[in-house]
């Protein structure tokens, strides 16, 4: 994390305190693991055994994108809070949060050009542009109830799948390895981004706020509809009336959420979820028999695990 801190800079104390409030919540800190997971288990392809300099620059950037995303992405939400904790435009107000986004963004794309590969440059930076993308498809479907499921994994790829895609692509391309290991780096990134994408989705109506640092919930009170709305909207047309209402009506919410919960859109969103799930771990056939290889099935295995 100092490292991460260093790049932020320390010339701008305001934004420093402001990274330190979203850094200092804690999570899981999954993407740079990704690109050190996918580091080893290519290096071992090549016979490489150390890990590169731009390897764990990588790392640090794809962090620092994360970051600054979640800062907009709260301010978008209107999100009071984020893994228990305020969320940054709360404590320090919109204005610093949107700067403190930008500033994160702009200083690793400095970071990023600084890496010198045009193929990797050329994939972190349509992940930027993915995030514009996700939030404006996000923003036009609100309390749509005719949004289909290929809209929201196109959604949920911009959103969240894009930035670990490109993590492990972008580990993979500074290992070295050929163009076919690296698509299928892609792919397993794509596709335990969208099993991620999905299981949160589900956690929002299955654990409580205290287990979610948020209001359970939050996503169908504010109109997105995700995977297990998605599913239930085909069994209960009681569902649509309801939203298409935003909910104006005294316990409708409540409602809504019960009847997603009892009408199967969790079940149907769990096989979906594992359905990606084992489209990323057969992505991983290309690579030897490791220990890394095994520790990044192991991811896709944890992530079902919460919704077990």
């Amino acid at each position: 994390m100092k490292i991460i801190f260093k790049i932020v800079g320390a010339e701008n104390p305001v934004l420093m305190s402001a990274a330190e409030q979203i850094f200092d919540a804690g999570g899981k800190r999954m993407r740079p693991a990704l690109v050190f997971l996918v580091s080893r288990a290519t290096s071992e392809i090549v016979g490489f055994k150390e890990l590169t300099t731009e390897h764990r620059r990588l790392a640090e950037i794809i962090e620092m994108i994360h970051t600054a995303s979640l800062i907009h992405d709260d301010v978008l939400d209107e999100s009071d809070m984020r893994r228990g904790r305020e969320t940054v435009h709360q404590v320090y107000g919109t204005r610093v949060a949107v700067l403190a986004g930008d500033f994160m963004f702009a200083q690793s794309s400095w970071y990023l050009a600084n890496l010198e590969n045009l193929e990797v440059i050329k994939l972190i930076s349509q992940v930027i542009k993915d995030f514009a993308s996700g939030e404006i498809k996000q923003a036009s479907s609100l309390f749509d109830c005719d949004v289909e499921l290929e809209e929201y994994l196109i959604k949920s790829y911009y959103k969240t799948a894009s930035l670990i895609a490109a993590s492990t692509k972008g580990a993979a391309i500074f290992s070295g390895v050929n163009s076919d290991v690296c698509e299928q780096m892609y792919q397993y990134g794509r596709n335990l981004g969208l099993c991620f994408q999905v299981v949160d989705d589900i956690l929002d109506f299955t654990q409580s706020a205290e287990q979610l640092g948020k209001p359970a919930g939050s996503d169908l009170a504010k109109g997105i509809l995700t995977a297990p709305v998605i599913f239930a909207l085909e069994k209960e047309p009681k569902l649509r009336d309801m939203i298409e209402s935003e909910f104006c009506e005294a316990g409708s919410l409540e409602e809504a959420i019960e009847l997603v919960k009892t009408c199967g859109g969790i079940e149907r969103a769990q096989d979906l979820a594992k359905e990606k799930a084992d489209v990323a771990i057969r992505s991983l056939q290309c690579l030897p028999q490791s220990a890394f290889r095994l520790a990044l099935q192991e991811m896709v295995k944890y992530n079902l695990e919460r919704i077990d």
